[in-house]
């Protein structure tokens, strides 16, 4: 076990040295591990620009230094994806990976879904949490969460252009177009991002969509 973490770059910590490392004396214990892809990808993917700032994507100063613990090296704050068309209420701190991820999933995913089952647009998705330094479903002892990294985004509903609003919550086992309309999408995630989890995974997700960028050793995405 021990050459295994050696391995992959892994140091696990002890639940009280996570705190003072991530600068969390509020959060409930979790562990963290050393983790250096993460930082790699976050500096990969500013180096290449992938993400340009806008009225709707803002740079901001880092979060926990970017150490591998709490925190990103260079975050941005989101307040609209799919080139501004639908916007993020509240406004999501996420890495930069992240954000062309939302663009994907949005443009290739949430809209013709909508289009398809509504025959409307999108015009908001609600986010219940981005940026968050704490365990994993808040539970202490737990890992940290990939919202500890800015590395997630919880997304509780949609907004359709005529204001009607589909949660995750009533319309997962809602009418008809309203479980074609969230699976569609639940599914459709799968393909932009390494982890989806929803209703069907736990009860921690019976309100919202979880997606994030994790990797993993075997190379498996997660999608439930």
């Amino acid at each position: 076990m021990a050459a295994m973490w050696r391995k992959y770059g892994y140091r696990v910590l002890t639940l009280t040295a996570a705190l003072a490392l991530a600068s969390c004396a509020s959060t409930p214990y979790f562990v963290a591990h050393d983790e250096p892809w993460r930082r790699d990808v976050e500096i990969s993917c500013l180096r290449a620009g992938a993400v340009q700032e806008s009225a709707f994507i803002a740079g901001r100063s880092s979060l926990g230094g970017g150490d591998g613990y709490c925190g990103a090296v260079h975050p941005f704050e989101v307040s609209a994806v799919g080139n501004g068309a639908v916007g993020l209420k509240p406004s999501a701190m996420v890495q930069c990976a992240m954000v062309p991820a939302l663009d994907v999933w949005t443009d290739r995913v949430v809209i013709p879904a909508a289009h398809a089952v509504y025959g409307l647009g999108v015009a908001q998705m609600k986010v219940l949490s981005s940026y968050s330094c704490r365990p994993m479903n808040n539970i202490p002892g737990a890992n940290l969460s990939e919202h500890g990294h800015a590395n997630a985004v919880d997304i509780g509903s949609f907004t359709l252009t005529d204001g009607r609003v589909i949660s995750v919550l009533a319309g997962w086992n809602g009418s008809a177009a309203d479980r074609r309309f969230l699976r569609l999408v639940h599914d459709g995630a799968c393909e932009a991002f390494t982890t989806v989890l929803g209703p069907e995974a736990n009860a921690y997700h019976r309100d919202h969509f979880h997606l994030d960028l994790m990797q993993r050793h075997t190379g498996n995405w997660i999608c439930q």
